[in-house]
């Protein structure tokens, strides 16, 4: 299974695989994310296709100073099969090569599904709360 850096051409895929994941919300334009991550040398969507199919993803950056993932998703019928680690580990593997020293990642509180495969990566809660503003 290859993790490649995805291109302009999957972006409809891609943000179709982010909404059957459940990962987009009304007011958040997967679209606008997409376009943001390839714009810039500081961030990046990680996937896997398998014939000529997006069946994973996950979006990565970083500002200098951490490195995040975001729209962690897999195709529900490929759950199970080590491709999210796979991802995960390839969004590592990004981070690190940009010298970044830690990565992290943002998860809903009712996400207990997703709580848990982090935890088996290991990856721990970093007992913060999140601000945010829109602009």
């Amino acid at each position: 299974m290859d993790v490649s850096e995805l291109t302009r051409e999957h972006r409809d895929m891609v943000c179709g695989l982010w909404r059957e994941a459940g990962l987009t919300r009304a007011w958040n334009s997967p679209e606008e994310d997409f376009d943001r991550a390839l714009a810039g040398p500081s961030s990046t969507v990680l996937g896997v296709v398998r014939d000529g199919v997006v069946v994973a993803t996950a979006m990565v950056g970083h500002d200098g100073h951490r490195g995040w993932v975001y729209y962690v998703a897999v195709s529900d019928e490929l759950q199970g099969q080590g491709i999210g680690s796979r991802l995960m580990s390839s969004a590592e593997d990004w981070v690190r090569r940009a010298g970044v020293p830690k990565l992290q990642l943002m998860v809903r509180d009712e996400n207990d599904a997703a709580q848990g495969f982090y935890r088996r990566l290991g990856y721990e809660d970093a007992h913060v709360t999140t601000f945010g503003r829109w602009l």
